[in-house]
């Protein structure tokens, strides 16, 4: 008797997805109200202004935060003078390291804490703030508590003394590590800090504040003043700041240069950037495309250093782009607590708004756009990667800082044409050489005018290696050595 055979049936074939792999935020316990942090303890704002904080991703209210008026910002200089005099610009230098390099084992110990509050305030994906914006503050800590009872070995034959009050401001594209960049070199010389965070991220700055009072931080060393442009400007003024660090937009940095022209306070300026990624025939071109969508799309090109300029030898450059688009079909847009996205949401409205803008106006000029196909959800702030083509060096998208994920391409025949492009620019922070020359690498460095050149790699970060820019850029430098001499003054 015949047996019929009956074949398995084949599942039809489905695209392959992502599952969800979102990060609980049971781990952070978020108070209905912050007050300022000034003289060791949370106080109400004398102004009595309160405005919300809201997610990026869902436009949901996570806080209301105080706004510093005149008053407030007053109370947290008074507060950091009296800690300057009254102890902690005396003490040991081995003392003051203690203090530092507890700060930085609590940054570590709450690090998942920190991860999930910095994506939650300001939409970045929890993959960076997991991977390099927590890990990078605790580093800084460790790297400049190091330092606090060498600075003699540092400058040598020098006497190197604390300036005494630092007034700190920080943008909203990092909140934490910028807190880090600059509280601990200010501490580590000896200064007490009064710093003023950004009124759409001020979270983790506020969580710092905490932090400082487990690391049982004497009062008065760090103050937080939370508010908007206002606060800031009260502290730009104040009579006893003895040392302004901005970073942040050009404009408003021009703005502090001048109020404080002629005035005994020191200044630096960390300012924006409209980087170069220029890539050669030569170079490993797959490793290549990952730099150049690290350098542009890596948080939402929310990145003063971004390689939002990518210069490409014509040899290649039809191969490049093909890549490139491919490389933008496989990017994740979405929650910033799933573990699986890549690009997270835009800032605020205001940021997207402006992105909006300059995008059209990159359409209206006549360069060519690319936009993988991408759900946008309906709630929150986002805009999909971008990519323009066909762009000439005057259109604004090529000249203008987007701080968004748009990319501008365009070409170049030789190292001396890549050298004039990359520096026909008002900006001067970054730029990116992707070559197997090495002798090409050191002489393209020699010659592009940009604070920090990568080579074969973007945005890569080290607490010992110096970060600034040059022209509008601004100037000083954060980060090793160098960023320890803006908090110092010589004697003899």
């Amino acid at each position: 008797m015949a047996v019929e055979k009956h074949k398995p049936s084949t599942p039809a074939l489905t695209e392959w997805d992502y599952a969800p792999a979102p990060e609980t935020r049971e781990i952070v316990t978020l108070e209905k109200r912050y007050g300022l942090f000034v003289g060791g303890d949370f106080v109400a704002p004398k102004s009595r202004e309160w405005q919300p904080t809201i997610s990026p991703a869902t436009e949901e209210k996570l806080a209301e935060v105080a706004y510093a008026g005149e008053a407030d910002v007053n109370r947290a200089v008074v507060a950091a003078r009296g800690a300057f005099e009254n102890g902690w610009s005396a003490l040991a230098p081995a003392e003051r390291a203690k203090y530092l390099f507890r700060i930085a084992r609590i940054i570590q110990e709450r690090s998942r804490e920190l991860a999930v509050l910095e994506s939650l305030d300001g939409g970045k994906p929890i993959r960076e703030s997991r991977d390099v914006d927590v890990p990078l503050a605790a580093a800084h800590f460790f790297y400049y508590a190091g330092w606090a009872d060498k600075l003699e070995y540092a400058f040598p034959n020098r006497r190197p003394r604390p300036l005494g009050v630092a007034g700190q401001i920080i943008p909203w594209n990092f909140p934490l590590l910028m807190l880090a960049w600059k509280i601990a070199p200010a501490l580590a010389a000896g200064n007490t800090v009064v710093l003023k965070p950004a009124e759409t991220t001020p979270l983790t700055a506020l969580l710092f504040a905490d932090i400082c009072r487990q690391a049982e931080l004497p009062p008065g060393v760090v103050n937080i003043v939370t508010g908007d442009g206002r606060a800031g400007a009260a502290l730009v003024e104040h009579d006893d700041v003895d040392k302004i660090a901005f970073t942040g937009s050009t404009g408003v940095g021009k703005a502090i240069q001048r109020e404080l022209a002629g005035t005994d306070t020191r200044l630096t300026l960390e300012l924006g950037g409209k980087a170069a990624n220029i890539v050669f025939d030569d170079c490993a071109l797959d490793q290549a495309v990952e730099g150049i969508v690290n350098g542009i799309y890596f948080n939402q090109g929310h990145v003063c250093c971004a390689g939002s300029r990518l210069l490409v030898q014509e040899s290649i450059y039809e191969q490049t782009v093909a890549k490139l688009k491919r490389r933008l079909e496989t990017l994740r847009l979405g929650d910033p607590l799933d573990k699986n996205t890549d690009i997270g949401a835009i800032n605020s409205k205001l940021q997207l708004d402006r992105i909006t803008e300059l995008v059209q106006s990159g359409k209206d000029e006549g360069a060519e756009i690319f936009q993988p196909a991408c759900r946008l959800p309906e709630k929150g702030y986002w805009f999909a990667p971008t990519v323009f083509t066909n762009v000439a060096q005057s259109y604004r998208i090529a000249q203008e800082e987007i701080f968004g994920p748009v990319l501008s391409v365009l070409t170049f025949r030789t190292p001396e044409e890549a050298v004039e492009k990359a520096n026909n620019t008002a900006y001067g922070l970054s730029a990116g050489v992707w070559t197997e020359k090495g002798s090409r690498i050191l002489w393209m460095a020699e010659r592009l005018r940009a604070g920090v050149v990568w080579a074969n790699t973007f945005n890569r970060f080290d607490p010992a290696s110096p970060f600034g820019g040059y022209k509008e850029s601004g100037f000083g430098r954060e980060g090793g050595r160098h960023g320890l001499e803006p908090y110092l003054r010589f004697d003899g």
